[in-house]
């Protein structure tokens, strides 16, 4: 399956922010850093049910239909014996299909440092009283990347990541970001990196 249409693939995929530590990473560190955000836009659409592709052609919703509550999906993410917190959600119609989806930030449950967030869409239960389904993922804690600025504004899920220049650097403080965004186009959906602060 291609990557996504409009996917930015730069060399430099973060930048280094005056208000993080240990902003001056060496160029083996970029590499890496490339290869977790390219991971992370091949994942919007790598990483999505066939049914998500097929749902721009299904027909608008007779009848209203409830957002996804996120507190009742089952994400997959490994937290171990801690609990998987939501930390933030928004709903709207991505696909304009009719009915709302639910995109929500998780995490596991940590009363000390950041863990890695996970950036989820929820579709609604194909049935009532079961789960929501999850049915892309956008961001993968695998990746060991945060959320910050999260929001939804019309169709498009708009959000920070943060990363890491070095695995020196403390999972609390993390010294790269890039903002990015998704949308659904063309039967999936696409994310797109904006340009890095100080680029052309």
């Amino acid at each position: 399956m291609q990557s996504p249409a409009g996917a930015e693939s730069p060399s430099a995929p973060f930048s280094p922010s005056p208000d993080f530590p240990h902003s001056h990473p060496r160029p083996v560190h970029w590499v890496a850093t490339a290869a977790a955000i390219a991971a992370v836009m091949a994942g919007a659409s790598l990483l999505q049910p066939s049914d998500a592709k097929a749902s721009a052609s299904r027909p608008p919703a007779t009848r209203s239909v409830p957002a996804p509550d996120p507190a009742r999906a089952d994400y997959p993410v490994e937290c171990g014996p801690a609990r998987v917190d939501v930390v933030e959600r928004a709903s709207g119609d991505l696909d304009g299909d009719g009915r709302p989806e639910t995109v929500a930030v998780v995490r596991c449950h940590s009363e000390t440092g950041t863990p890695p967030s996970g950036v989820y869409v929820l579709a609604p239960a194909a049935r009532a009283g079961a789960r929501p389904t999850v049915v892309a993922t956008f961001v993968d804690p695998k990746e060991r990347m945060s959320v910050t600025g999260f929001a939804l504004r019309g169709t498009t899920v708009s959000a920070t990541l943060l990363g890491y220049s070095s695995p020196e650097v403390p999972h609390c403080c993390p010294d790269l970001q890039r903002k990015v965004n998704w949308r659904w186009r063309d039967g999936k959906f696409v994310l797109t990196a904006l340009p890095a602060p100080g680029s052309v």
